[in-house]
């Protein structure tokens, strides 16, 4: 047959009879070859398709885990009301490293250690080294972990389509087992209240933002350390609660705790089972009280005991009148004086003076434990210092020898200080040297509370001194007191002024006239009086002599 003006030659399909001819035809395996057969004289030989990458299972199989819910059943042989315990537990089969781990679920307040059981690792199957495979687990199955045998119940859905995927027929999934004695727990006891009439929202809605205010006292000062304090007691009318709150002074060296019985409704009889039970572990309940406290139960001027603390209510505020007065008709309240009397003033009686150191410095020991020094008049020391007057005294004594004596007794203007000294007298038998050290001497006649010392004007010719007992007689003195008193005039009576002019007036007149030839010696130092010139020398003479 011409083809696109070429001539085919055509194999005969058909016989003798019309009857279809197969001796000529291709079969179909030959067709299909011829049909995905490729010339590979033109394009060369056919590529062949990459294989596939290899993927690892840690990589395949990463979060992908199998959880099966069980149970174990574990004895309780010390307990009367259990025998048995049934603890649930998820068993976990990691795929990527067939490893496992066995959790329990924690239960609050069960007092059982839960949480993880096993710890995920490879599990051995058996004695001869082998271990569990997800191939071995499968729902209504015992499995046996290290000596102790899971229930497996059923599995989460990941699980059941992961295992029907690899040609595991799962079994059926059975109902989960719980612990008998738990779900007993979980049953309500039964009671028996009776219902009440009381309108507990009425009364809230009434009486909401309304809290009775009592003031009151509590004396614990029949423990140790114990004391009497002031609370405040808030009685709340909306749900009968009562709160004690504490009130705090300045400077009481408390710590700032505001609240000592927290907002609670507070017990005030108990049934009679509650004397001997012992409540200090348990939470008061309804069924434990047989009466709570009522707004009945306070009122001023009365005792209330809370919580086991008497409390003395002294008073109230003013809505706390107005309320009992509209619903009780209360209309006195006496009002209790509760305020501490102010403690006597305690007399400070100073000792009196040991007669050791100085009155007023031994007076700063009564005063305080630190004792500090008497202040000084360092103005006054300033001006006088080194500013000395000195008398001639003799001892006033029944006995001749004594009388015999003479002494210096010398002022000191700048502490108002007198020492005396004795000098020296050869073939004597007295040893001389000084006799009273630098002191305030008192009059005679003077207290401790209000002590008089001598002073300057009380020092004239022919005056007593009383020095401690000792009776002294001012026979002479310095010129130079004559000298500082007639400078300072204004600051001396005219009496002693007077009686120091009569003493020198001879001198003056007369200087040169002497009733002996001796000069007396005084003290080493100390101011001799001249006969030639009759004004004061110094002389520095150890030894005194006759006729010299």
């Amino acid at each position: 047959d011409p083809t696109n003006g070429f001539a085919y030659s055509r194999l005969p399909t058909v016989g003798i009879g019309r009857e279809r001819l197969y001796v000529n035809q291709l079969s179909q395996a030959e067709l299909d070859e011829l049909s995905n057969k490729r010339p590979t004289l033109t394009y060369g030989q056919a590529k062949q398709a990459p294989p596939s990458d290899f993927i690892p299972a840690h990589v395949a199989f990463d979060k992908k885990v199998l959880k099966f819910d069980a149970y174990f059943q574990e004895d309780v042989p010390i307990s009367t009301e259990e025998h048995f315990r049934i603890r649930q537990v998820g068993i976990y089969y990691y795929l990527e490293d067939d490893s496992m781990s066995v959790m329990e679920p924690i239960v609050e307040n069960s007092g059982i250690p839960q949480g993880k059981l096993i710890k995920r690792q490879r599990i051995p199957k058996n004695d001869r080294g082998d271990h569990y495979h997800w191939k071995d687990l499968n729902r209504g199955m015992n499995i046996t972990i290290y000596g102790k045998t899971f229930r497996i119940v059923d599995c989460d859905p990941f699980t059941q389509v992961f295992l029907e995927s690899q040609g595991i027929e799962l079994n059926p999934p059975e109902k989960m087992i719980f612990d008998p004695y738990t779900e007993l727990r979980k049953m309500p006891m039964r009671m028996y209240v009776t219902p009440s009439s009381f309108d507990q929202l009425k009364q809230f809605l009434t009486f909401d933002r309304q809290v009775l205010r009592f003031y009151a006292m509590w004396d614990d000062t029949e423990n140790m350390f114990g004391e009497n304090r002031p609370f405040l007691i808030h009685y709340y009318l909306a749900d009968d609660t009562v709160e004690v709150r504490e009130l705090h002074e300045r400077n009481d060296g408390r710590d700032p705790f505001p609240v000592l019985i927290r907002r609670q409704r507070l017990p005030k009889s108990f049934v009679d089972k509650m004397k001997t039970f012992p409540r200090c572990v348990l939470e008061i309940s309804n069924q434990e009280v047989l009466e709570w406290y009522t707004v009945k139960d306070f009122a001023v001027g009365k005792p209330i005991t809370l919580l086991g603390r008497s409390f003395f209510i002294y008073d109230c505020d003013e809505f706390t009148r107005q309320f009992y007065h509209e619903k009780f008709g209360i209309t006195d309240f006496q009002l209790v004086d509760v305020k501490k009397k102010a403690p006597e003033e305690v007399p400070q009686i100073i000792p009196p003076y040991n007669g050791y150191g100085f009155l007023e410095d031994s007076l700063q020991n009564c005063f305080s434990l630190l004792p500090q020094p008497p202040r000084k008049n360092f103005i006054k020391m300033l001006e006088n210092d080194h500013k000395v007057l000195r008398y001639q005294v003799a001892l006033e004594s029944p006995n001749p020898e004594e009388r015999k004596r003479r002494f210096i007794l010398s002022y000191f203007l700048s502490t108002d200080m007198i020492s005396i000294y004795e000098p020296p007298v050869r073939n004597s038998g007295i040893i001389g040297g000084k006799y009273l050290g630098k002191t305030k001497v008192p009059k005679p006649g003077s207290t401790t509370d209000n002590p008089v010392y001598y002073e300057p004007a009380d020092l004239t010719i022919g005056a007593t001194v009383e020095v401690f007992g000792h009776r002294f007689i001012i026979s002479d003195a310095d010129e130079y007191v004559l000298n500082y008193m007639e400078s300072n005039a204004e600051s001396f009576p005219a009496t002693t002024l007077q009686s120091l002019r009569d003493h020198f007036a001879p001198r003056r007149t007369a200087p040169n006239v002497l009733c002996t030839e001796q000069v007396t010696l005084l003290f080493k130092g100390a101011c001799l009086w001249k006969p030639t010139t009759g004004s004061p020398q110094l002389y520095d003479i150890g030894v005194a002599t006759n006729g010299t």
